[in-house]
């Protein structure tokens, strides 16, 4: 263990695709050190942090949380606003712009840190999204390190993307990305609207451009993958950014990595700490009832949505394709996300057919694609989720809606042959005669889909190598880097940082539950 005097501050972004990659890098950080850390974030994000903590509490003695005040209607934001969760498309921008104006109260806490303990925190781990906390580690005398949630491909092609806007440039649909192979072209299919209306004075650019700006000035960044699995995608962002990448995960639940994939229920608790919109044992029931490898997943992530139009495809699709699925739905673009979902959205009669299930609220995720009868995983390709899907050995039906999620699924695709993409983006005409045509490619055993789930079997199991903690059987590469980064945290200490420990006791300001 680590000199358990340390104190890490850590700064997430607002968005739960973010939180619950910090929480879990905490305790993989717990894993190595007796490190004491703070995650920061505003009121409402840390009481979901609270409640997620509150139901896996063995490393809670070493990890404290601190609340940073912001008031979203100073943003021109809904009140009580504080997660791109909340927010329908049209406004997340905004969120971004405001969560700018955390970096106040975040250098007054690392200041009352450091104060408190008579030196600063041995680091600062920021979101890349808060390239801000650049300034706030230079002014209490610390380093700061960036923390991308995403994977090494998606994370170089976004933030090239957004840095170089290289399909300004194109002639043509198809255009190369500085940092990637000559030989690696990207289509503007795969740009979400609002970057393929970029030109570096937008809103979009003006956050982006900076904050990745005052991230590639960090001390180093961490990566959410393993070096085994994108060996291409780590070498490009290495390249591109010239500073260290320590590769950590992927930061999953030990039981999702080490359980077997079975009809038990092992894997129920998972990691998202919410009312899930289904008895997870009425699922697992639902489920053993099923052949293995028989049913399609059917899931966008937290905060995505398609097209009404799109959504009566996907349902007609289904439905000739014959498979049984499980489908998380929420209201089409352009109703509230919150509001009751209608059965007008689906064809008539759609649910009582009772083909599959229609999750309405929050699916147990981990405990889906642990199952043996899950074989297909029709996703946003988010990187979480690809990353869970994958670590089960579990097929890609690629639907990326925005962020890195067309990088990641070119990614699988392209580098990894997990995945076959049925449409990009809300904007996609998608068809019942394609949707059809894709689940029935993956979900046969015997062409395509059965060799898609023996290279996704495969990365799964260099994903279960690379986070192995078993001596006998070695350090995983994942857990290597991590020792690799502490070590380095260690030595970039300055020994007039590093005096006797004063005890701890910080401002009500900021309180520490």
């Amino acid at each position: 263990m680590a000199n358990s005097e340390e104190h890490i501050l850590m700064l997430p972004f607002m968005a739960h695709g973010h939180l619950i990659p910090f929480l879990a890098l905490a305790r993989q950080i717990h894993q190595t050190t007796d490190f004491t850390i703070t995650i920061a974030a505003t009121p409402i994000n840390t009481a979901y942090l609270r409640s997620a903590v509150a139901a896996d509490p063995v490393h809670s003695h070493r990890l404290r949380l601190a609340s940073l005040p912001f008031n979203s209607s100073d943003h021109h934001l809904p009140p009580n606003t504080e997660n791109t969760e909340a927010l329908p498309l049209s406004q997340i921008i905004s969120l971004f712009h405001a969560s700018a104006a955390l970096e106040a109260p975040a250098r007054h806490l690392a200041a009352s840190i450091s104060a408190a303990e008579g030196r600063p925190p041995i680091c600062i781990i920021s979101d890349v999204f808060h390239g801000w906390a650049t300034r706030v580690a230079d002014s209490i005398g610390t380093v700061n390190v960036s923390f991308t949630t995403c994977g090494g491909y998606g994370t170089a092609a976004y933030i090239s993307m957004w840095q170089n806007l290289p399909h300004r440039k194109a002639e043509s649909d198809e255009f190369s990305v500085p940092g990637f192979p000559n030989g690696c072209k990207f289509h503007s299919s795969q740009l979400h609207p609002f970057i393929r209306a970029a030109d570096g004075k937008d809103p979009w650019s003006r956050f982006f451009q900076p904050q990745i700006s005052l991230s590639l000035g960090s001390f180093g960044w961490l990566c959410n993958t393993a070096e085994e699995i994108e060996p291409l995608g780590l070498q490009i962002l290495r390249k591109y950014i010239q500073i260290p990448v320590w590769t950590i995960g992927p930061l999953l639940p030990k039981a999702m990595l080490f359980g077997s994939k079975s009809s038990d229920s092992n894997l129920l608790g998972g990691h998202n700490r919410r009312q899930s919109g289904i008895s997870p044992q009425n699922c697992l029931d639902w489920l053993n009832s099923k052949p293995n490898n028989s049913v399609v997943y059917i899931s966008f992530g937290s905060q995505n949505t398609i097209g009404a139009t799109q959504m009566m495809e996907l349902a007609k699709g289904l439905e000739q394709s014959r498979k049984p699925f499980i489908w998380v739905i929420r209201p089409p673009i352009g109703f509230d996300p919150k509001d009751e979902f209608r059965s007008e959205w689906l064809p008539e009669g759609f649910e009582e057919r009772k083909q599959g299930l229609l999750v309405r609220g929050w699916a147990p995720q981990v405990a889906i694609l642990g199952h043996k009868s899950t074989g297909g995983f029709l996703s946003h390709c988010g990187w979480n989720s690809a990353m869970e899907g994958l670590s089960q050995g579990v097929a890609v039906i690629g639907w990326p809606l925005a962020a890195e999620q067309a990088y990641n699924s070119k990614l699988m695709m392209e580098e990894m042959g997990v995945c076959v993409e049925v449409a990009r983006g809300v904007q996609s005409e998608v068809t019942a005669e394609e949707v059809k045509r894709v689940v029935e490619l993956v979900m046969d055993e015997s062409s395509k889909g059965g060799e898609m789930r023996r290279k996704a079997g495969e990365i799964g199991e260099l994903i279960r190598a690379a986070m192995q903690e078993e001596e006998e059987k070695g350090k995983g590469s994942s857990l290597r880097a991590m020792d690799d980064f502490v070590s380095a945290l260690l030595s970039a200490a300055q020994p007039p940082q590093r005096k006797d420990k004063i005890p701890s006791k910080l401002g009500t300001r900021f309180p520490l539950r």
